[in-house]
Order: structure tokens, then sequence, then C-alpha cells
């Protein structure tokens, strides 16, 4: 596939994405404390965007730490949003809410929120509803990030939507989708290519990635790549 966009897996859900113009968007940056995560990528500090799905600490993560050391935007739930500003410390002017069904467009992209099939609180108070990210860069292509999902038939609309080139996936089962639903899933939203997330970060998080690979190249025409953490799988 020919793109001009970067992507990185950095483990569990966490991408940075790097645009044509060479901007840097952090995808749920639990970083630090990810076991997943190299210790090379654990800090990031050139990061223009951060991109969130939800409230969960395995998705926040280490928003607060890096949007505080790089002055970043922070996109997420309205609810979201509010807490991280009015109880943790967010700068107001680096916020911006979304909400499902809104756009927002950036210097060569834009973020759409649609809906995800999930919960989400953080630190104990309400987070607003979950999410997941259609990531369209200007001219290029479409980086759908569903965030924690069950499957739901409102997927295969976002396919129709947003003809997504690339989906990421959670499979890791117990609070997600596993390997089999997760492929059912690929086959409503029927993208060129699709990455498994969530899973094997502990040990309650099963879902292997090869039968997610195998149940989804088997009954749809979707190829599933299966990066390393901290792999460049687009560039």
């Amino acid at each position: 596939m020919e793109t001009a966009v970067q992507a990185q897996w950095l483990g569990h859900s966490a991408f940075k994405l790097i645009s044509s113009a060479g901007k840097s968007i952090l995808v749920d940056p639990f970083l630090s404390q990810n076991p997943s995560t190299p210790d090379e990528h654990k800090q990031q500090n050139d990061i223009d965007y951060i991109l969130l799905t939800h409230g969960h600490a395995d998705h926040v993560g280490d928003t607060l730490e890096i949007a505080r050391e790089t002055e970043s935007t922070v996109v997420a739930m309205v609810e979201l949003s509010r807490l991280l500003v009015s109880k943790h410390g967010l700068a107001e002017d680096q916020a911006v809410e979304i909400n499902k069904g809104g756009t927002v467009s950036f210097d060569d992209f834009s973020v759409t929120m649609v809906s995800a099939n999930h919960s989400s609180s953080f630190q104990g108070d309400y987070a607003g509803d979950p999410g997941g990210l259609v990531i369209a860069f200007d001219d290029d292509i479409t980086f759908y990030h569903l965030g924690d999902t069950n499957i739901f038939y409102d997927l295969e609309l976002y396919g129709e939507l947003y003809d997504p080139d690339v989906i990421a996936v959670p499979m890791g089962d117990y609070y997600t989708m596993g390997p089999e639903e997760a492929a059912m899933a690929c086959d409503l939203i029927q993208a060129d290519y699709a990455v498994p997330v969530h899973y094997g970060t502990f040990p309650v998080l099963s879902g292997d990635p090869e039968d997610f690979k195998a149940y989804t190249e088997e009954s749809t025409d979707t190829e599933v790549w299966i990066p390393e953490a901290g792999e460049n799988f687009l560039e």
C-alpha cells in the first residue's frame, strides 16, 4: 500500500502516527506503565496531537505528562476532556472536545469520533461514552482505531461511510472482543488491512493474534498485519 503516513504500534492499543506534513500523533498512549511497550518508546518528546478513544487508564496512559511536556493538543470525548481539564491539570487551551459523529480538522488530517460498545471512566469518575476514532489523512489513507469494543452492526455503516484502509481491532478477549468476534467485525467493515490490538499485555488478555489472522483471512478479503511492539508497519 502506497502512503506517505508512518505508523508504529507501541503495544496494547497505543499507536504513533506521523502525517505526510510531519505531524506526530499518539493514539491511546499507555506507554510508561505498559509492559509490552519497548523501553525506547516509553518516552515520547515530539508529539503534536494526542487522540483518546476513552477514559480507562490503559488508554489515557501518559496523556497528561506528555501533554504537559510537549504542549500537544489532546482530543477526547467531551466529558473526558472536561474531566482532564477540571481535575487533572490539562491546560484548557490544549483540550479539544469531540463527540460521536463529529469531525475535527487539523493540519493535514481530520478526526471523526464514532461509537464503540464498551464503558469509560477515569480514576473513578464518569468519562462520557467510549468511542472509536477515524483518522483521515488528506489525500492519503484513512486509519480507523475501533477503541475498546464489542461487535455491533454500526461497524458496517462505518465501513461504508469512511472506507478505512487500515483498522486497529481489539481482539484480546475478556474486556473486548476475542479473535473470532473481531474477525466478524472485520467482515462488517471490509477494510483492506487490520492490525490486532489489546492483547497479551496482561494474562487475562489471552486472545491470540494468529487466531484472529486465520479467522479474518479465511472469511474476509482483509489482510491482517501483526507487527511487533515498536515496529513501523507503515512508512
